[in-house]
């Protein structure tokens, strides 16, 4: 039995899904890849957001660029630059040969490590893959991009920085880096490394018509319909965050045990009596949000508010 998550492409014998493409401004990320603009990509936790930009690695790969997608997770939290430069570049490195059959990058990483070291030594790597590469059609994204800080981030963002000057034959030609927040707040905690980046993107909620068409699907695998009240309740608790659309359905159909009677359909007072449940749960999500509110750096911008 499927169960609601957002998620990537269809699989049938999981989950039910939309569309990932369906909520980025693709045109608007083609038209930045193609001017050699560096640009943020953001989204909440348990959005879709890796499915989205993995599928938006496999678009760009069909119109010819050569778009690999990494994540800096391994990254997180180090301190120490060697070690959190190598996790990046190891990441990079099997994105590329699993995704474009390039192994390039495994040769490269090490000697440019051992030759120049960590400051500098990750510049100069992708400027050779990016020379090997040829054409200028080199993508890369980043995911987890603003788990870095401290000398770690400094670091990374000022090498890019350098390399996005030597223009796309020596360097990547765009670069996304992908997170939880705009990783143009940085400048708050570093300095300003990030002023190579002038654009923000942000992935999109789902619209009142996917609401309808998530829930559908819902119905057409187990006859189980929702009533018309119950979707506009899960719409005006959601304005169609994916997120909370999800957890909605799967408590709702899945965790209550009146919901899992198929024939019984689902009206707004068990999307209420969800949404309570789900207050009272706190689940990770609420949690993540409440310690964001903790933060010094989160603090300073609501105070005035």
């Amino acid at each position: 039995m499927r169960r609601f998550k957002v998620t990537g492409p269809v699989r049938p014998s999981k989950h039910y899904t939309i569309p990932p493409l369906s909520r980025v401004p693709l045109a608007r990320i083609e038209e930045l890849v193609e001017i050699e603009e560096y640009f943020v990509f953001h989204a909440p936790r348990q959005t879709g957001k890796t499915s989205v930009l993995k599928a938006l690695r496999d678009h760009l790969n069909e119109q010819g660029w050569r778009c690999v997608y990494a994540s800096c997770e391994a990254a997180k939290g180090r301190r120490d630059l060697e070690s959190a430069v190598r996790a990046i570049l190891v990441a990079l490195a099997y994105g590329a040969a699993r995704t474009l059959g390039d192994e390039s990058l495994r040769e490269i990483w090490p000697r440019a490590l051992a030759d120049i070291g960590p400051v500098g030594g990750f510049q100069a790597a992708l400027m050779e893959w990016s020379e090997r590469s040829g054409e200028g059609r080199l993508v890369l994204l980043l995911d987890e991009a603003d788990g870095l800080d401290g000398e770690v981030l400094v670091s990374l963002l000022g090498q890019l920085r350098s390399g996005h000057g030597d223009g796309p034959e020596l360097f990547p030609r765009s670069i996304v880096f992908c997170g939880l927040r705009d990783v143009q707040d940085y400048p708050l905690e570093t300095g300003s490394p990030f002023n190579i980046v002038k654009h923000s993107l942000r992935l999109g909620d789902f619209s009142r018509a996917e609401v309808e068409e998530l829930l559908g699907q819902h119905t057409e695998e187990t006859g189980q319909r929702f009533a018309p009240a119950a979707v506009e309740e899960i719409w005006k608790a959601t304005a169609g965050q994916p997120w909370l659309v999800n957890a909605l359905g799967d408590e709702a159909c899945f965790e209550d045990e009146a919901g899992l009677d198929r024939t019984r359909e689902i009206g707004p007072e068990a999307v209420e009596a969800a949404r309570e449940r789900l207050i009272l749960a706190r689940p990770t999500h609420y949690r993540q949000i409440g310690d964001k509110l903790k933060e010094e750096r989160v603090r300073r911008v609501i105070e005035p508010i």
